[in-house]
């Protein structure tokens, strides 16, 4: 069983929990679900190498849960789960991913109109049925109505953080084939799209049918939709389509560009070939029945004229052009962050201590990182007040002085209010590091009200980090109506630096928000929003969406060593934009 359906079960029995009125327990299950999610090794390898006592050693698995798992990968199912769907047989990964159906709601559904999946309850909303139901109302139909339109919008695509390590699993199981001498995933997979439909491989390999073989017989292939001699296609039981394609060495440049894409980049590609009296196609570059380009893509760029093009942002968005005059950005690389500065701890929702998450931080080669756990108006995280605070900080101090190798500041995710105003007082705000603000709340306000919301905020003199900046949750909520253009110019008068959160839900800055933001000089960090252990190298995720928006390494104040970091974080306390009025064209909100 996959980490993720695993996860899933866990999920589901926190959310069963969660309807009952238990307290405390639905949020250990999610934080088993999280931890199960992040894993890079499969849960089923984990327990047959070392027993239970190895499931004991993932973060936040005790006893009780690693016997829980334990049945699951001998029997594929857990009798205590099955149990308690018995009593509210309802769709729980479905309903739970409208925005604003939580547990509670779910519960109301069903026992007042017997609702049990997402289609239930689009008919029941449409018929005008949710409105009259205790707690709800004729706001919450219209909610639903637009949730359930804006999971349909995303139907059959796949988060990038969440299909990443299964495809590089499958991926490392073809390299490690005899046959295989060249291995590598293309398509929207390689350009780090944020969402993916499907996979494409690309092989080189002497004995193809081999190949073939075994790629289809995988654990992880529900079906084999076909196979030949150098193609097969499956679907995966997780409902992904994948081809694997076996090309020749003398081609496998030309291969990868094409089925890398985007098509828009390949059909501009080929126009330039055209230009030049030559032919481009997934075989190489011809000139009339001579192949002069294809073994690899730089060869293939170069002969077209180019500098090579990093997958990344081949989206035929000026990189061509750029790539025709020498003006290419030079992107940050994946090994660039030395910093990572929004990390949760157990001090509010997260699944690992402070010393936990340095620890691992560090094993990630990191020389810092800002716990950043969440402020008081967040009340379902625990979220500290400014005593709870002051504590965290001494604590830090504290840890500090024994951590060798790697520097933890102290920082809190401070909440926006409604207002603009921030749910902690100025007096314990200059005491933090790091002093990120986000909003966490009324995502519905009117465009003028929810712009100016947020550049109050950064106006506060603490205010250093507008964390995930527009609030989308990929998939389950779009973001915040805001001019996104006042804020960047807000953010460049206040000093404010933006965030591109890591997390695969997320990925918040948006690619284009990210080119925007490099355009108008406005500095960036790389987060990994993480919650535990397993969470910081999101990063990875964060850096190729920093990639897409052309964002260099000078742009992410956080690939800057320590002290350097702090003084670009800081440079803002004197700015008298943090004073006064930011200006900025209301006649666009």
């Amino acid at each position: 069983m996959l980490n993720t359906e695993l996860a899933q079960i866990f999920r589901e029995i926190g959310l069963y929990l969660d309807m009952q009125g238990v307290e405390f327990k639905p949020r250990a299950y999610e934080k088993v679900a999280l931890a199960l999610e992040a894993l890079e090794e499969p849960v089923s390898e984990i327990y047959n190498r070392g027993g239970l006592k190895a499931l004991c050693e993932i973060p936040g698995v005790g006893k009780a849960i690693a016997e829980k798992i334990e049945e699951i990968i001998k029997t594929g199912k857990l009798t205590y789960h099955e149990e308690l769907r018995t009593g509210m047989p309802v769709d729980l990964r479905g309903l739970t991913a409208i925005e604003g159906v939580g547990p509670k709601i779910i519960k109301i559904l069903y026992e007042k109109l017997g609702i049990k999946e997402v289609a239930d309850l689009e008919r029941a909303a449409r018929e005008g049925k949710i409105r009259g139901l205790p707690h709800l109302g004729e706001k919450m139909e219209q909610k639903i109505l637009k949730g359930i339109e804006f999971v349909k919008q995303g139907g059959g695509r796949f988060l990038l953080g969440s299909i990443l390590p299964l495809i590089t699993e499958i991926e490392a199981r073809l390299r490690g084939l005899p046959e295989v001498s060249r291995v590598i995933v293309a398509g929207s997979i390689r350009r780090r799209k944020e969402t993916v439909g499907d996979a494409d491989i690309l092989a080189v390999s002497p004995k193809p049918e081999k190949v073939m073989a075994g790629f289809v017989s995988m654990p992880e292939v529900m079906h084999v939709h076909g196979q030949g001699k150098t193609k097969a296609m499956v679907k995966l039981k997780i409902g992904m389509d994948v081809d694997l394609r076996v090309v020749g060495a003398e081609s496998f440049g030309a291969a990868l560009n094409y089925f890398t894409g985007s098509k828009d980049h390949n059909v501009a590609l080929r126009r330039i070939a055209q230009e030049r009296g030559l032919k481009l196609n997934e075989y190489g570059l011809f000139r009339g029945n001579k192949s002069i380009a294809g073994e690899t893509e730089e060869d293939l760029y170069k002969a077209l004229g180019l500098a090579f093009i990093p997958p990344e942002i081949r989206e035929n968005q000026g990189e061509i052009e750029a790539a025709t005059t020498g003006k290419l950005p030079d992107l940050i690389g994946y090994k660039d962050l030395r910093g990572d500065v929004q990390i949760q701890t157990t001090w509010t929702d997260g699944s690992n201590s402070i010393e936990e998450m340095a620890n691992e931080a560090k094993r990630l080669g990191l020389e810092y990182i800002a716990i950043t756990d969440h402020t008081k108006s967040l009340a379902m995280t625990g979220g500290s007040d400014e005593k709870k605070l002051l504590k965290q900080m001494a604590e830090i101090d504290k840890i500090n002085r024994s951590l060798k190798g790697i520097t933890v500041l102290k920082g809190a995710e401070v909440n926006i209010n409604k207002d603009g105003t921030l749910d902690i007082q100025d007096e314990v705000l200059s005491k933090l590091d790091v002093v990120g603000i986000a909003v966490h709340s009324q995502f519905n306000l009117p465009r003028r009200e929810m712009t100016e919301r947020i550049i109050k905020a950064m106006r506060n003199p603490h205010a250093d980090i507008l964390f995930h900046p527009t609030g989308r949750i990929i998939q389950r909520r779009g973001p915040c109506d805001l001019d996104f253009d006042a804020i960047l110019k807000a953010a460049k008068e206040t000093g404010t630096v933006l965030e591109i959160d890591a997390y695969p839900d997320r990925l918040d800055l948006k690619d284009e928000h990210v080119r925007k933001a490099v355009q108008a000089g406005v500095k960036l960090v790389i987060d990994s929003d993480a919650h535990s252990v397993n969470h910081v190298r999101f990063l990875e995720f964060g850096i190729a969406q920093a990639r897409r928006g052309w964002a260099g390494k000078n742009d992410v104040i956080n690939s800057r060593p320590l002290k350097e970091f702090l003084r670009c974080l800081k440079q803002h306390a004197s700015s008298q934009a943090k004073k006064g009025k930011v200006n900025y064209d209301k006649s666009t909100l």
